[in-house]
């Protein structure tokens, strides 16, 4: 129910500031809106507010089918217009108008993405503190020297290395380096008196075409440096039945000392043969009590690949970090995400279309309901992450030159802005037939990814 109620959220902000940003331009250039639809198909509420801008009798509408939404313009191309109200049809309007009303729609989206990182960045969010758990074994992060335990106080790129303040501060930066085949310089702080060092993670050496897991996994930092503790347990798993229990602290298996969680983690993927699980040694710590147990995992299928699992919990909690700013500075940080979501969403787009990025990026509906549902449950701020990231895309999607979306429309205007001749209303149709049948391929393959995703 909490994935329904926060999906159905989503897509009701999301398209009402979409189609808001095109009302609010259309009344202030004097164009007469006729409806303000949120939804599509029978309408579930109506109603026409008695104050409203003059020359205005909007009515407003929620539709059965929420899936978009759309602003309905008085337009000579739709129907008959009386000759007292022509100055105030769309199609009328100068060039600029159109294109203003057109784009008001995306760049609405990409405003509220700031306003909601804003109100993140004010409200502040728990996060991981920048503390590097041990690599995958023959990784970039091992070749780059990392060996686990370190903690990450700046970063960048090109030798601009600005703070880090969190763990998700620093993935998000080698998910920027990783798609864009940069590599990341990284700032260690030095221990026991010593002096900070810097290194270099050569993200240009990997060939990234999704922003998945394995991209992670290729580049070794999967996770923040815990405690090698076991949680919770599951009953009838194979670490219940192998004598384990929540709060043993694992020091060893066989004869690997065992430092960290997502080391722990690694060791039990890795304790099969083939399709048949490996018994091991596990020296443990409980209650100030050493105990030697032999644990056998179960085999699992990850993909196409046979890994451990133990059915518990690994890892203790990392940690935590109060990441706030202040009032300017979290405008700027709003701002400045905003920009580099907008930026590392068309690179990908663009990486899509020329086949250097794989099509299983695109998400669609299921997907974006699921997110939802997850982020809801950790709380208010990670749910306005989710909105925020959600609007950019939005915004950016708008913006691509289909001709059935608002981009589509900005590429008429400026081919009329252009030649001084607006589009044929033959070239219009096929323009618009085309893009229909794109935008429909599109969909089908966002909807093939997210029951692979979710189901497969």
């Amino acid at each position: 129910m909490l994935t329904v109620i926060a999906f159905v959220v989503a897509l009701g902000v999301l398209i009402a500031v979409h189609e808001y940003g095109h009302y609010r331009v259309a009344v202030a250039c004097g164009v007469k809106v006729e409806r303000f639809s949120i939804g599509f198909g029978k309408a579930l509420f109506r109603w026409q507010p008695k104050r409203q801008h003059p020359g205005q009798q909007t009515e407003f509408v929620i539709g059965a089918f929420p899936l978009g939404g759309y602003v309905k313009m008085l337009d000579e191309r739709e129907g008959p217009v009386a000759p007292e109200e022509r100055h105030r049809a769309f199609n009328t309007q100068p060039l600029r108008s159109r294109a203003a009303i057109v784009a008001a729609g995306p760049i609405a989206n990409l405003l509220l993405a700031i306003v909601l990182y804003t109100a993140v960045n004010w409200i502040g969010v728990e996060e991981p503190v920048a503390k590097l758990a041990r690599p995958v074994a023959a990784s970039l992060a091992e070749a780059a020297g990392l060996r686990g335990g370190e903690h990450i106080t700046r970063a960048g790129f090109d030798g601009d290395l600005t703070p880090v303040q969190s763990f998700e501060d620093l993935r998000w930066r080698m998910t920027q380096g990783a798609l864009d085949a940069r590599d990341l310089t990284l700032e260690v702080a030095g221990e026991d008196g010593k002096p900070a060092r810097q290194l270099v993670l050569p993200l240009s050496r990997m060939e990234a075409k999704d922003a998945d897991p394995q991209m992670f996994r290729k580049i070794g930092v999967l996770a923040p440096l815990t405690r090698p503790e076991i949680g919770d347990v599951m009953a009838g798993g194979a670490g219940e039945q192998s004598g384990l229990k929540k709060g043993d602290l694992v020091r060893a298996i066989g004869e690997t000392p065992i430092y960290d969680g997502q080391q722990l983690r690694e060791v039990i993927r890795a304790s099969v043969d083939g399709d048949q699980p490996r018994s091991q040694a596990w020296q443990i710590q409980r209650g100030g009590q050493s105990l030697m147990l032999e644990v056998k995992p179960e085999v699992r299928e990850e993909g196409a690949v046979k890994v451990g699992r133990i059915g518990a919990y690994v890892g203790a909690p990392p940690d935590m970090v109060t990441v706030r700013q202040g009032p300017v500075d979290g405008v700027w940080r709003g701002v400045v995400r905003t920009w580099e979501m907008s930026a590392l969403t068309v690179r990908m787009m663009v990486k899509m279309v020329t086949g250097q990025a794989s099509l299983k990026n695109l998400s669609g509906p299921l997907t974006i309901a699921d997110y939802a549902g997850k982020s809801a449950s950790l709380g208010l701020t990670q749910y306005l992450i989710f909105l925020a990231v959600i609007s950019v895309s939005l915004g950016v999607l708008n913006l691509m030159p289909l001709p059935v979306l608002d981009g589509g429309h900005l590429m008429y205007y400026l081919w009329e802005g252009l030649t001084g001749k607006s589009v044929s209303d033959a070239w219009m149709e096929r323009l618009q037939r085309g893009g229909v049948a794109l935008l429909l391929v599109m969909m089908s393959v966002a909807l093939f990814n997210d029951v692979t995703r979710l189901f497969g």
